[in-house]
């Protein structure tokens, strides 16, 4: 999983009333040590912020399973939802919560 942490993403300017900090603590204490957290730098969607790529396990990828992008990730409830999703196998693996539908935003092309 990587959460971006840039210019918009984790911005306390731009989303005053979200504990970033605290978002990537939960995500971190609820999946690591099986699956790897990690923040990155501007991922280039910056009007959806807070953005979270979930990428899918080696096993996934080679089956032709892709990342999938989440936008406004905001609330402790889809931060719940993205926990136990990735926990049930995540993309290619577990079949896409339709409340997490809601949260799915396209990459920007490459």
């Amino acid at each position: 999983m990587t959460v971006c942490r840039d210019c918009c993403c984790g911005s306390l300017r731009k989303h005053p009333s979200v504990d970033h900090d605290g978002q990537l603590r939960a995500l971190r204490g609820a999946l690591e040590p099986e699956h790897r957290v990690r923040t990155s730098q501007c991922l280039d969607v910056c009007s959806q912020s807070n953005v979270v790529v979930v990428q899918p396990d080696p096993v996934a990828r080679r089956a032709g399973a892709k990342p999938v992008w989440f936008g406004l990730v905001h609330d402790d409830v889809v931060l719940n939802d993205l926990v136990g999703w990735v926990r049930d196998g995540g993309p290619g693996v577990a079949p896409l919560p339709a409340v997490l539908e809601l949260s799915v935003i396209t990459p920007p092309a490459p």
